[in-house]
Formats: C-alpha cells, sequence, structure tokens
C-alpha cells in the first residue's frame, strides 16, 4: 500500500496538484485498500498540527510581516550601505548584508525574497542586469533559514521529536551562516571587478556608520532578544516567537511609526495563508507517515540501507545525494515532513550526532530552493524581475556552487556545525 500512496502522489503532483493535497488523496488510496476506517485520518491529521512548538512558525511570519511593513528594510539597507556600499559590488554587498540581517528576523528564503526584491530590484538595476539582481538576492534570501531564527529548523525539530532541541538547530546554523554570507560577497566583489560593473555608494565614513547602526540598533536587537532569551533557556521557541509579534508591533507603532492599525489584517493574511500552507503539508503527510509506519516502511528502509553500509560517514553522505536530487523535485517543507521522520531514527541507530545529521539535513535542502526545476525562490525573483527562469538560474551557479561547498566544508569538519551550540550545552 505504500507503492500506491507514493503513486498516487507523485501522478497527482505531476499534474500540478498542491503537494499537501497529493499527499492526502495518496494516504487516503492507502487507508482504503488496508481497510482502516476512513476517521483515522482526520484523527492522525489533528494530532500532527494540534503542537504547542508548532505555533512558532505563524508567530513568527507574523513578525516578519509587520517589522517589514514597519519599513525596516529602509533602514537595513542605509546601515548596509553605509558599510559596504563603496565595494566593488557595492549594492550587491548591500543585498547580502540586508539579507544576512533580514535572516535573523523573518525566519523564512520566501518572505526575505519578497521583501528585498521589493524593495531592491529598483536601485539595483539601475547599475546590474536583471538577471544578476535577482540571482544575488536569492541568494541572500537563502540566508533566512540558515540564520536563526528558522521556521525549517522548527519544523526538523518537530518531525525529529525529542531528538533534537530547536534552541540547538539555531546555533548549529550562525557559523555556517556567516560563512554563506561572506562567500557570497567575495563572489559578488569578483563578478563585479571581473564585469566592469560601477562602484556604487559613498565613501566609508565613520560617522555615517554609527548614525545608521543607531538607527538600525532596535532592528537588530529583536534577533539578539528572541535567540537568547530561546538558547538561554528564558523562554520556550514559542514563547519567543510571540515576543518577536510584540516586539516587531512596537517597533512599527512607535519606533518607525511606519505601521499602521489598517496594516494589521494585510499582515495577519499573508502570515495565515503562508503558515496553513505549512500546517496543511504536516497534517496531510502526518496520514502518510502513519501509513508508512503501519507497513514497517522505516524498519524496512532501515535494515535495507544498512545492509548496504555500516559506516555513519557513508550513511551520511548516500543521504546527502538523495537530498540533493529531492530539493530539485519537491517543496522543502514536504521533504521535511515525509522524510524526517525515515532518516532521524536511522542516524541515531548509526551512532551520528542528532544535531550534527539534523542541520546537514535541513540545509541540504534549503539549498534546494535554489535548484531547477522546483526552485521556488527563482519562481518568486521571476516574478518581481519579469527576468526568465533559466537566465537567474546561470547568474545563480556560482552562488548554488558556493552553497554546496558550504555543505561539504560542514560534512567534513562537523565543529563548523557543532562547536558552537556544544559550547552553550546543547
Amino acid at each position: 500500500m505504500t507503492i500506491v500512496a507514493i503513486a498516487l502522489f507523485l501522478f497527482l503532483a505531476v499534474l500540478g496538484m498542491p503537494l499537501a493535497f497529493a499527499l492526502g488523496f495518496g494516504s487516503l488510496a492507502a487507508l482504503h485498500l488496508l481497510d482502516f476506517e476512513l476517521v483515522v485520518m482526520p484523527q492522525r491529521m489533528m494530532h500532527a498540527v494540534n503542537s504547542f512548538p508548532l505555533m512558532a512558525i505563524p508567530l513568527f511570519m507574523l513578525a516578519g510581516e509587520l517589522m517589514v511593513r514597519a519599513g525596516i528594510m529602509d533602514r537595513l539597507i542605509a546601515f548596509a550601505n553605509s558599510l559596504v556600499g563603496r565595494m566593488h559590488g557595492g549594492l550587491s554587498h548591500v543585498t547580502i548584508v540586508s539579507g544576512t540581517i533580514l535572516a535573523s528576523v523573518s525566519g523564512a528564503a520566501v518572505a526575505s525574497a519578497s521583501a528585498m526584491g521589493s524593495t531592491l530590484v529598483p536601485a539595483l538595476r539601475k547599475y546590474y542586469p536583471d538577471a544578476y539582481s535577482g540571482a544575488v538576492i536569492a541568494s541572500a534570501a537563502n540566508l533566512g533559514p540558515v540564520i536563526p531564527p528558522s521556521n525549517a529548523m522548527i519544523v526538523y525539530a518537530l518531525m525529529a521529536g525529542s531528538t533534537v532541541s530547536v534552541g540547538g538547530l539555531f546555533m548549529a546554523g550562525i557559523v555556517p551562516g556567516i560563512l554563506l554570507a561572506v562567500g557570497f560577497m567575495v563572489i559578488a566583489s569578483f563578478i563585479s571587478w571581473k564585469r566592469g560593473y560601477a562602484l556604487t555608494g559613498d565613501r566609508f565614513n565613520l560617522r555615517n556608520v554609527l548614525t545608521q547602526a543607531r538607527r538600525a540598533i532596535v532592528i537588530i536587537m529583536m534577533p539578539i532578544i528572541v535567540v537568547g532569551g530561546i538558547v538561554g533557556g528564558i523562554f520556550t521557541a514559542t514563547e519567543g516567537a510571540a515576543i518577536a509579534v510584540v516586539y516587531s508591533a512596537f517597533v512599527g507603532f512607535v519606533v518607525t511609526r511606519r505601521l499602521r492599525v489598517s496594516d494589521l489584517p494585510g499582515c495577519l493574511y499573508r502570515a495565515a495563508v503562508t503558515s496553513a500552507m505549512v500546517g496543511a503539508l504536516i497534517a496531510f503527510a502526518a496520514a502518510v507517515t502513519f501509513v508508512f509506519t503501519i507497513e514497517m516502511v522505516p524498519m524496512m528502509l532501515s535494515e535495507w540501507i544498512q545492509s548496504l553500509t555500516a559506516d555513519p560517514m557513508t550513511y551520511i553522505i548516500l543521504t546527502m545525494l538523495l537530498l540533493i536530487v529531492v530539493g530539485m523535485l519537491i517543496e522543502s517543507n514536504a521533504a521535511y515532513i515525509m522524510l524526517v521522520p525515515l532518516f532521524a531514527p536511522m542516524a541515531v541507530a548509526y551512532g551520528i550526532d542528532p544535531l550534527y545529521f539534523g542541520f546537514l539535513f535541513m540545509y541540504n535542502l534549503v539549498v534546494g530552493m535554489m535548484t531547477p526545476p522546483v526552485g521556488v525562490l527563482y519562481f518568486v525573483m521571476s516574478g518581481i524581475t519579469r527576468v526568465p527562469m533559466m537566465q537567474l538560474v546561470r547568474e545563480s551557479l556560482p552562488f548554488v556552487a558556493f552553497q554546496f561547498l558550504v555543505l561539504a566544508l560542514c560534512i567534513a569538519f562537523p565543529p563548523l556545525v557543532t562547536a558552537l551550540p556544544r559550547a552553550l550545552g546543547f
């Protein structure tokens, strides 16, 4: 029956049905053929989404919506421009630095891409081709799920159960996230120098930097308070997300004064729609996971992989290669929900550090957001810049290649991932 569920899911997905509903119909067919009462399906779905930690996702999304609506992009861009605006590829660096800071607010790549795209594209197209601008924004936006707080890490921790903590994953993403941002800036500098793009921005001026830093400090303080509180054990990830919402509203209404009461319904609506998509995936995938469990798929898969190799590193490499293919074909949230319950327990059986494996798993699928044909960030940037998707893919190749290089470095040198969270007690 597992084959029926998978075959029907793939068939409906190829026809263009949303992945959540394709999962639902696949599990429904399998349960029917297994002679289960169909009331089992809504029960499993309700059990999956009736989760306190899961509430962090809509709250962080709402906080991101409020912060963007509050006008933080103007302050972030001005601060970044004061730091790196005069370097080769100045506006590219401004985009990457802005994306790094925005990542610590939004926690989601698509939200960051939308915010930066609508704000930065008019300025970028004065100096760079639209395809290159779109590639830089997509790459900077992909820092969103890597640098905490990250919605992807919350979903992974939820699906992995008690084997890994949200706070630990948050800390695991900091060093790779900084490495990615620095690498993107080096690539942007080289491309801009080689192509002869004009210098932009004003010369470095310490007084201007301090002025812009003072204006941006209220934004930078949000991730310090929220992530610091979660890591320090002062509050849970869900409580931290609620604090982020209150903080964002305070910034919008009191500090920048750009947020209006009339903006709240739109922010709530956008956060609700995005959260509902994730919630539907989790709910329908829970029914598929139930089918897998009663068919003992995890046990059979574990025995098969262990028959291929007894070496933990070989298991990690095989899993990473599989996830590269999965990231090309399946939306990342659906992949977490379907595959984490299968692969995370096997990693534990191999004696692999759950935190280390969890970050590699999550990060691999994050890179998948920039690998065609289902590179969701390309669709977002193509819609904003009106550039054909293949041109964006071509311009993004150096940035995508570097993301895979960071993945290889994290596999080869585990302390890049584990040193910081272990030092903090995770």
